[in-house]
């Protein structure tokens, strides 16, 4: 089992024609937009209540506890958001509102170490309800900002109030006579708890996280028999409707090989046990996470690379059950999934889980966000058609444009979190080998192999497939390894101007050698669009296709093609070219192909024996992160096909 780890954050400075419509907006605007977001003062938004409530908790306001039982996660996720952003770019203005933030969390801890605010405000019972009371789960959050504060500024005044936090946790709950036997409803803490062990060296808090991975599912669990359950008296009424299986729960986790139940819960959970596995160097639960990832890429994911199709519950179902109108496919969900894929692959080097977390990241984690940076999608269908979305109450989940903020607003902080961390997932190493990951425009530097490695890496991907890579002088021999993505049948590599035909293992390329000052290395990858088609068990894209252009999904707009985009039929067959779209940002190309559209029948009728007429249309796609950024209109992944 291998143990790869990331570069510093501040050791990799991205300048990509592509990220910098999104990365650069972490600093200028997101941050920004949602400290005055939390702090409820954005005209025309909903109420957060966030920093009120620590306010409240902290004695500084006199009031109740408003929204969610985890409304104190805004505030973490927008703190580790912070911390990635400062790891990189010092910024006295945002350190002084974290520092502030973190004066106000400390302020509203209890004596005992007890931080969340809902319980603290409203006097309620302390883990009495652990299926949903989500305590666990926003210490998770709060201990995961924590970490990253400390790696990012040397201060310790956060890293000290979760760890009495986790300490409190810790008193709480595990094996021994006295302590409670329960785990959270919604996973989340296992992986922080793994984070804090190592940045504190601590072990217990590795110990609890086992102990919450190792109880999960043993029957009875404590949700069957805490009394919220057994009353009926639920949180979230929907509950009611749910069995164990939708927190992972309905049998011993070490039996699980499938993918189940609420999909942001398991992705944080997977997580967390792909974590374990690499700590303890556990086989056995490396194979179960790896089986758990093969049913969810193989059966349960979207082309986009999100997860969770059914939007009550915001769940798994069953396999190839993949409905591109009224999935749910949090964007959560997306950014879990990226973590568990990323955990994957730091123990294996196998390009596959890289293939995964490219996916994501460049399809739904960005369909999320708008490109102002302001505007957010909690959902991401693969198919809209305005008229109908907003007046069907079964699709309510399904906003038609994106959101200034959400009562439950984990999705807009968990993307800007990801965007300012997202040199996490282009580079992993060892010892004596630099894997290459993801091919974003940057400079980047690594202490490996007992000296120090310059690279910089000049791409315009995926509009164009050529890569290069310029190695700078570096103090000792180490390995390159650059991944071959799964979406690229060409992998043409030459170093120097010379063809290099190295071992491929596992799906990248190894390159060893003492590198000499300048060494450049040329990659030539496939990136031109291609039509794609589904396993013919989702039943909701038989017949259709979708169009791609390397790790990018495609989607036609009513702004491109006008309205009844199911009218429309693509013929693969016929060449697809590059071509332009008014509103997309610069370097961002359209496709433009030929099909079919339906243009005649007995439009007065509901049914006729009048077989409709088809003419030839022109047809253009854009890439599904960027829909929805040109007005509100119809939008369709999977197109028919002649």
């Amino acid at each position: 089992m291998k143990h790869l780890r990331g570069l510093p954050l501040r050791n990799v400075k991205i300048d990509d024609r592509f990220w910098n419509h999104y990365v650069p907006l972490v600093e200028t605007t997101i941050l920004p937009f949602m400290w005055e977001l939390i702090n409820d003062r954005v005209p025309g938004a909903e109420k957060s209540w966030c920093i009120h409530n620590f306010k409240v908790a902290a004695g500084e306001l006199i009031g109740t506890h408003h929204g969610m039982v985890f409304q104190d996660t805004d505030l973490a996720k927008w703190l580790e958001a912070a911390a990635y952003s400062l790891a990189k770019h010092p910024d006295p203005e945002l350190e002084k509102r974290a520092d502030y933030a973190i004066d106000l969390i400390g302020k509203a801890q209890c004596d005992d170490g007890y931080l969340v605010t809902y319980y603290i405000i409203t006097g309620e019972e302390r883990w009495s309800d652990l299926m949903e009371g989500h305590e666990l789960y926003t210490a998770g959050h709060m201990i995961e900002a924590a970490v990253a504060y400390y790696e990012a500024t040397g201060k310790r005044k956060f890293l000290d109030i979760v760890c009495r936090f986790a300490d409190c946790i810790d008193r709480q709950f595990g094996s021994a006579p006295g302590k409670m036997h329960g785990y959270p409803g919604h996973p989340e803490i296992e992986l922080a708890l793994i984070r804090l062990a190592k940045v504190t060296g601590e072990e217990r808090y590795l110990r609890l996280a086992e102990y919450f991975i190792r109880e999960r599912g043993k029957q009875p669990t404590i949700f069957d028999l805490q009394e919220a359950r057994k009353s009926g008296k639920y949180i979230f009424p929907e509950f009611k409707d749910f069995d164990l299986d939708y927190m992972q729960a309905d049998r011993p986790l070490s039996e699980q090989r499938e993918a189940e139940g609420h999909a942001v819960r398991a992705g944080y959970l997977y997580s967390g046990m792909a974590d374990l596995a690499a700590e303890t160097e556990d086989e056995a639960l490396f194979e179960q996470c790896d089986a758990i990832f093969r049913d969810i890429v193989d059966k349960k994911m979207y082309i986009t690379g999100s997860i969770g199709s059914a939007a009550y519950g915001e769940r798994f179902t069953s396999a190839y059950d993949l409905p591109n109108d009224t999935n749910y496919s949090e964007s959560c969900a997306t950014v879990s999934l990226a973590m568990f894929a990323n955990r994957m692959f730091r123990m294996t080097a196998e390009a596959g889980y890289a293939d995964t977390v490219e996916k994501a990241l460049y399809n739904t984690l960005l369909s999320g966000i708008a490109l102002d940076g302001r505007h957010f999608f909690y959902v991401n269908p693969l198919e809209v058609n305005p008229v109908t979305a907003e007046k069907n109450p079964t699709m309510r989940h399904v906003k038609t444009e994106r959101q200034l903020w959400f009562g439950v607003a984990c999705c807009p902080p968990n993307i800007a979190r990801t965007l300012a961390s997202l040199s996490n997932y282009m580079y992993a190493q060892d010892d004596d080998t630099l894997y290459v990951n993801l091919f974003i425009q940057n400079e980047a530097e690594t202490s490996i192999a007992g000296g120090t490695a310059h690279i910089r890496l000049d791409a315009c991907y995926p509009s164009d497939g050529h890569i290069g890579i310029e190695v700078g002088e570096t103090d000792a021999p180490f390995v390159l390894a650059v991944r071959h993505p799964g979406t690229s049948g060409k992998f043409d590599l030459k170093i120097d101007g010379e063809v290099f035909d190295g071992e491929e293992k596992n799906g990248y390329v190894y390159i060893s050698r003492s590198w000499k000052h300048g060494a450049k290395i040329e990659i030539d990858l496939d990136t031109d669009f291609r039509f794609v088609y589904s396993n013919p068990l989702v039943d909701s894209c038989a017949g259709k296709t979708a169009l791609m252009k390397g790790p990018w999904v495609y989607c036609l707009e009513e702004a491109d093609n006008g309205k009844r985009l199911a009218s429309l039929y693509a013929d693969p067959d016929l060449p697809v070219t590059e071509t332009k779209a008014d509103g997309l940002p610069d370097g961002v190309p359209a496709a433009a192909f030929s099909g079919m559209k339906i243009v005649s029948g007995n439009d007065a009728a509901l049914y006729s024996e009048v077989k409709p007429k088809k003419e030839k249309a022109e047809l253009k796609a854009v890439p599904y992160c960027l829909w929805n950024n040109r007005g509100r209109g119809e939008m369709a992944v999977w197109i028919k096909t002649v």
